[in-house]
């Protein structure tokens, strides 16, 4: 069974952890949106839910930074963070260890990839996880792109591992999802915290929907850095699902500038069957 469903929305830690410092119409255009990608994801009757996202110094750091981490474990812990700030309940979500594995061989052939047996989830995949799949029970692969050290991954490498990723979901028999969790521009940890670039989240957007890769891979670090924040390279997690739907079109749902989340809210999907 091939890819059935796609989508990528944000991961922001205020989404859930500062719910109400939004204004009642954002969060009315931003939850509304995130409701809808959740109907579309249970419409698609998933098997397993492939999770591109970065994680925040949870389990790698400086002496160990991979570019790509695919987990093959039977389960996640998560989230890493306290509940009473991230106002997420700690559980254990179950991994789809065999389709992990089948995932992490094939693309293997094609893109170096790191993998482990212990991830712990933190607000990057947990976050989506809580708005999309509150009961946790959905079989999940978390892959983690590596958004925070350099050297980052190239953006033309994020986009060859989608298409590695899609050539490899095609092969099973699994009704398999993918969603990339991350960005857009946002600054987070500085002086800066709340700032953000619509420019930029625009253009990004529109050449996302248009799944336009050359565009979408011709940022350098330094522009997105400059541009987009030290959180903007989590715009990686968003190329890999373009990979993965290579020559799809998508649709938003939603584009709402929320500063109190400090991130411009994007929540989006592509129409994979």
């Amino acid at each position: 069974m091939p890819l059935v469903f796609a989508g990528t929305a944000n991961h922001a830690p205020g989404i859930t952890s500062r719910r109400e410092a939004a204004t009642p119409a954002q969060r009315e255009v931003f939850f509304s949106a995130y409701a809808e990608l959740r109907a579309r994801l249970e419409r698609a009757r998933l098997d397993a839910l492939v999770v591109v996202s970065s994680e925040h110094f949870t389990n790698f750091f400086f002496d160990n930074a991979p570019a790509f981490c695919i987990g093959l474990a039977e389960a996640y812990d998560g989230p890493s963070e306290d509940e009473s700030f991230l106002r997420i309940a700690k559980t254990t979500v179950p991994g789809a260890a065999d389709l992990a594995r089948h995932l992490a061989r094939a693309a293997s052939a094609e893109i170096d990839l790191a993998h482990s047996q212990e991830l712990l989830l933190d607000h990057g995949i947990m976050v989506p996880l809580h708005l999309l799949v509150p009961q946790m029970r959905l079989p999940i692969v978390p892959i983690i792109v590596n958004c925070l050290m350099p050297p980052l991954p190239p953006l033309a490498r994020c986009y060859d591992l989608g298409c590695a990723l899609r050539r490899a979901m095609d092969a099973r028999e699994e009704r398999i999802g993918l969603l990339a969790a991350g960005g857009l521009s946002h600054w987070p940890g500085t002086p800066e915290s709340g700032r953000l670039n619509l420019e930029f989240d625009r253009g990004f957007l529109h050449d996302f929907l248009a799944n336009n890769r050359q565009r979408l891979i011709r940022h350098s670090d330094e522009e997105i850095s400059t541009s987009a924040g030290p959180g903007g390279h989590e715009i990686r997690a968003w190329i890999v699902a373009s990979g993965a739907t290579e020559g799809l079109i998508g649709e938003a749902l939603c584009f709402e500038p929320i500063p109190a989340y400090a991130v411009t809210g994007c929540v989006a999907t592509i129409a994979v069957v």
